[in-house]
């Protein structure tokens, strides 16, 4: 079993009005089988066995599906792997004495709560805002009573793969929501089940994106780059067509 020894700096914040900085720590004979948070697990004991404060870092599942863990590391949102989440991120990927920096999302809509952990409510309100569809209460249908043609549940499907963990916003440089706002809006205008409000939700969340503070999209597809599903860039131009469809028939 290979060992390593690495360099972090790491970005420290007590709170969301309080300052910031990277501080340096020492990652020392760390099995390049670890995932990168286990690593960070790792760092977190000795800092707690000394008495000092632990770094604060989002997780869940650890298996690249909740997308809770996304920081960037060494400016790539998610890490060097690409197709991965932070979790899917393995310290084989680093050289031993690399020196690696860690630090949270950056972007306006989404606050930092403290150290790596940020606040990403503001998709919580993006789907609320639209991305859902009606249904009558009782007992669910039976699965094939809606034919759905298999090129557009593959296309839906593709857009479903979405787990909103803000990398694309983070990679960004305008900080931009169009490629997950355009992937929840894809998903349901594909299917049947989303007809009903098709022109009022894309409206709605295109709306409720400007709202919250997200970029204008500069088309430069860094979002795709680092998606860990890769969610395809043709996806925002679904969005807009689906938009300027909505405001011609004004369904909004």
């Amino acid at each position: 079993m290979s060992k390593i020894t690495v360099n972090l700096k790491v970005w420290r914040q007590s709170g969301p009005q309080a300052p910031g900085r990277l501080v340096d720590y020492r990652a020392e004979n760390v099995s390049q089988d670890l995932s990168f948070l286990e690593m960070l697990d790792v760092v977190n004991d000795g800092l707690i066995r000394k008495g000092d404060e632990p770094i604060a870092f989002d997780s869940d599942c650890r298996e690249g599906i909740c997308g809770s863990c996304g920081v960037m590391v060494n400016g790539v949102a998610h890490g060097p792997e690409p197709g991965g989440t932070v979790c899917q991120l393995h310290m084989r990927r680093f050289k031993d004495g690399e020196t690696i920096t860690v630090e949270p999302w950056r972007a306006r809509a989404f606050p930092i709560v403290k150290d790596l952990i940020v606040d990403r409510t503001s998709f919580d309100r993006l789907i609320a805002a639209g991305g859902y569809v009606s249904v009558n209460t009782g007992s669910a249908p039976e699965a094939n009573a809606i034919p759905v043609a298999r090129d557009l549940a593959e296309q839906a499907m593709d857009s479903a793969q979405c787990i909103g963990c803000g990398a694309c916003v983070a990679q960004c440089k305008n900080a931009s929501a169009a490629l997950f706002t355009s992937a929840k809006i894809t998903h349901l205008a594909l299917l049947p089940q989303g007809q009903v409000e098709r022109g009022r939700r894309v409206v709605r969340m295109v709306e409720q994106m400007d709202a919250e503070g997200f970029g204008m999209c500069s088309n430069e597809g860094e979002c795709e780059a680092v998606c860990p599903k890769g969610i395809s860039v043709s996806n925002i131009a679904k969005m807009n067509r689906e938009y300027l469809r909505a405001s011609v028939m004004n369904t909004g």
